[in-house]
């Protein structure tokens, strides 16, 4: 049986792979394993002091499927057990940030990030608001399977169960939090927020604002249903548009969950997680805070990226794909910053978890503290061309133990030699293979991405026979995206 956990959660299409009776069945799970009964507490968010039992945060993005599949996860919490504090619709990393400051045993998040509306996702958050090692999820997995075959444990009953209270007014806990990571004020930038109608609709331009930051926002008018519709940091045209059109210092877009940033300069040209990494290394670097001076990122960071670190005299962590490991290695090792390209900033100092706002007002804050143009700052690294295509319609498990791709992917990587590198992995968050290829030369970076691409279907296309070739084209829209750097 396939694992339900993905790189980043649960995640399905709502009503579909996600319904109201997985949800209930995975809280109620989560509810045993992380509420701890028999040693420490979280204190209770009850609001009538502590009651001994455990107590977790839950929220939710603005998708219309999140309303139901909250009422979900609140009744087999609460079902469990555990007080439930509802603070609304707020970002992911939020939730992290307040499943620490309120002292809850754990935190519960429903949202699909920057998939789109149709989609959602429940992510767990351990006591801290870090998220859960593979060990633990798989203890949820486990337990939830066995609900489900019947075996089911004593339930509590009368003053037992678990209280549920609204506190929206916690938000504000978390808009003092980021002001307080804030290294210089934004008074007299002008800054262009997309929101991709998501959570951090109202946050985020909140934050900017007490910044003193001028503010223009765009995709803030959250309905339900037009979460990442055509904005946010997966859709930068928009936010080009506006910066141009005001004439903006930069602009920031984040995602539905708002854990991730991208950003563009005055010019309307996109800066990516690497080069906000780069920039926010060397600041970190110049105030003494970048510690080991070394920074953290995964095998998907252009090597463009990579070479300037080293020029920089910055060493390079890599790790796989995904936040939580990003997080892991920097854990492990005692550093302060590390992310993605696609936008997932961690700043340890201050979140255990990407932080889009957060990762906004500190790339915002360094523009105002050198009074450099973001172009200016982001230009520490130059970009290799990087054409990434995804494979959909494909049986991504089987990548590891296919010959035929493996043999493929040599091939390219030894007409590549020590001036490009090949990345073929399946999607944790999404049901697709993806291939990445990075060369000096973009043409030839795209002609073996195509090649890759045809490979990954002839050898993993269900019902395919081994070896043949299945119609479509590596640039059929229906099937793939290609992006190049």
């Amino acid at each position: 049986m396939a694992r339900l956990f993905g790189t980043d959660g649960v995640r399905g299409v709502a009503n579909v792979e996600l319904t109201a009776e997985l949800a209930l069945g995975l809280a109620a799970a989560a509810a045993e394993v992380l509420g701890d009964r028999d040693g420490h507490h979280g204190r209770s968010g009850a609001g009538d002091g502590a009651t001994g039992r455990p107590v977790a945060v839950v929220g939710r993005d603005p998708r219309a499927s999140g309303e139901f599949l909250e009422a979900a996860v609140v009744a087999g919490l609460a079902g469990r057990g555990v007080d439930v504090i509802r603070p609304g619709v707020l970002p992911t990393p939020a939730v992290a940030h307040l499943t620490d400051a309120l002292g809850a045993d754990f935190g519960v998040m429903l949202s699909a990030s920057h998939n789109p509306m149709p989609d959602n996702g429940i992510k767990f958050f351990a006591r801290g608001g870090r998220k859960l090692p593979d060990a633990v999820e798989d203890r949820i997995e486990e337990r939830y399977r066995e609900l489900i075959e019947g075996k089911h444990r004593d339930l509590p009953v009368g003053a037992g169960v678990g209280r549920v209270v609204e506190r929206p007014e916690v938000a504000e806990r978390y808009l003092d939090h980021l002001a307080s990571a804030l290294p210089h004020r934004l008074d007299g930038l002008t800054v262009v927020l997309d929101t991709a109608h998501g959570a951090a609709s109202t946050i985020a331009p909140a934050a900017f604002e007490r910044a003193g930051a001028r503010v223009i926002t765009i995709g803030a008018s959250p309905d339900g249903l037009n979460i990442n519709d055509g904005c946010g940091s997966t859709h930068l045209g928009p936010l080009r548009a506006a910066v141009l059109e005001h004439g903006a210092d930069l602009g920031i877009a984040v995602d539905g969950d708002a854990d991730r940033c991208l950003a563009v300069d005055a010019a309307g040209e996109e800066v990516d997680g690497d080069r906000i990494l780069a920039v926010l290394a060397l600041a970190m670097r110049e105030a003494g805070t970048l510690r080991g001076d070394t920074v953290v990122a995964t095998v998907m960071s252009n090597l463009g990226f990579k070479l300037a670190m080293e020029r920089e005299g910055i060493e390079l962590r890599q790790t796989a794909v995904g936040d939580r490991y990003v997080l892991e290695e920097m854990t492990a090792g005692g550093f302060a910053l590390g992310g993605e390209q696609s936008g997932h900033v961690i700043a340890l100092d201050h979140a255990t978890t990407g932080d889009g706002t957060l990762t906004g007002l500190l790339l915002a804050a360094r523009v105002a503290a050198t009074g450099r143009s973001l172009a200016d700052l982001a230009a520490v690294m130059t970009r290799l061309p990087q054409v990434l295509v995804n494979v959909r319609g494909v049986d991504r498990a089987r990548v590891g133990e296919c010959a035929g791709l493996a043999a493929a992917v040599a091939a390219a990587e030894r007409e590549l030699g020590t001036t490009g590198r090949v990345l073929l992995r399946p999607s944790g968050t999404e049901p697709l293979v993806r291939v990445m290829v990075e060369a000096t030369d973009v043409e030839q970076a795209r002609r073996l991405a195509d090649e890759l691409a045809e490979v990954v279907r002839a050898e993993l296309t269900p019902g395919a026979p081994a070896n043949e070739a299945v119609n479509g084209s590596a640039k059929d829209p229906a099937n793939d995206s290609v992006r190049t750097g």
